[in-house]
């Protein structure tokens, strides 16, 4: 899940550290969480379980929000290298080392604390789990040593579903581990589109990312498997029960158009095109676990 963006006026001390935090990124996170916790409920909450839900999402948007702080304090010189990164305070100089790591543990000691007495321990351990996967394993070891980082690291950033079913069921179940597959699949078509268009400066950086490795051309077509792929695992909740026909539509009609631009982009390759994939991708989640909550409430009524 990644996030680009820039500021034209000097930015507040708040806003820096926010910043920091990845904020559009951390959204998408929580809200595959918040839908995860909604689909462990059958029907709606009761007023402790909302109680549960709103400590589980500040905990782990505290956590997300860490990790993405340590990434940045970890990635402040390639960042400097990066345009898409080079305004970020850590990059620019504007917070030190120092402020940024304390920043970091603040967030993740305030986060976990939250959902180990308000959740649940199996939840803190692994959204905890998830801190040190994309923040200690993914950035530190397989972002600047392979060209599949991505997709082994892609686990860490598939997990808020199933944070969000432990924090309301206390277990992990099949049915958070299908929306775990669902997300893992997604990120390296939706991070390859990114990265296709932004070759030249993970060149510079000195990452090795597919495009830089193995060239534009077999990246496209990596794209276009994943995409497949990713159409077929999206019929999972509808083919074990999990969800009904609303989503189903929602699920085939994403995921073609998912599939669609790949294809283009494969054939007819543009850099805005990648800049409308990697735009589209973001859609395709956000209203495939959408769909999904909207299926887990409204099929019960027209059933």
């Amino acid at each position: 899940m990644t996030q680009a963006s820039s500021s034209a006026l000097p930015a507040s001390r708040f806003q820096q550290f926010y910043q920091l935090t990845k904020p559009r990124v951390v959204q998408l996170i929580v809200f595959c969480a918040v839908i995860g916790m909604a689909l462990a409920v059958p029907g709606m909450p009761s007023n402790a379980q909302w109680g549960v839900m709103l400590a589980a999402t500040a905990g782990i948007w505290l956590v997300a929000g860490a990790a993405a702080a340590f990434n940045c304090l970890i990635e402040e010189q390639i960042d400097a290298k990066m345009k898409r990164t080079s305004w970020r305070a850590t990059a620019k100089g504007q917070l030190s080392r120092v402020q940024t790591l304390t920043f970091s543990a603040v967030l993740c000691a305030l986060g976990s604390a939250i959902l180990w007495f308000w959740v649940n321990p199996l939840t803190m351990w692994l959204t905890f789990a998830t801190f040190v996967g994309y923040a200690v394993i993914y950035t530190v070891i397989l972002k600047p040593a392979t060209p599949q980082n991505i997709v082994i690291g892609g686990a860490s950033g598939a997990m808020p579903p199933v944070l969000g079913w432990a924090a309301l069921r206390g277990e992990v179940g099949p049915e958070a581990l299908m929306l775990c597959l669902i997300i893992f699949l997604w990120t390296p078509p939706h991070f390859w589109a990114l990265a296709l268009y932004r070759a030249e400066d993970y060149a510079k950086a000195g990452l090795p990312m597919l495009p830089v490795t193995h060239g534009a051309d077999y990246t496209k077509l990596q794209v276009v498997l994943y995409t497949w792929i990713l159409l077929a695992a999206t019929l999972l909740p509808f083919l074990t029960g999990m969800s009904g026909w609303i989503y189903l539509v929602a699920a085939v009609v994403l995921g073609l158009g998912f599939c669609g631009y790949a294809w283009k982009l494969w054939r007819h390759y543009s850099d805005e095109l990648a800049r409308a994939t990697f735009r589209f991708s973001i859609w395709h989640l956000s209203l495939l676990f959408a769909a999904l909550l909207l299926d887990h409430y409204l099929m019960p009524l027209l059933s």
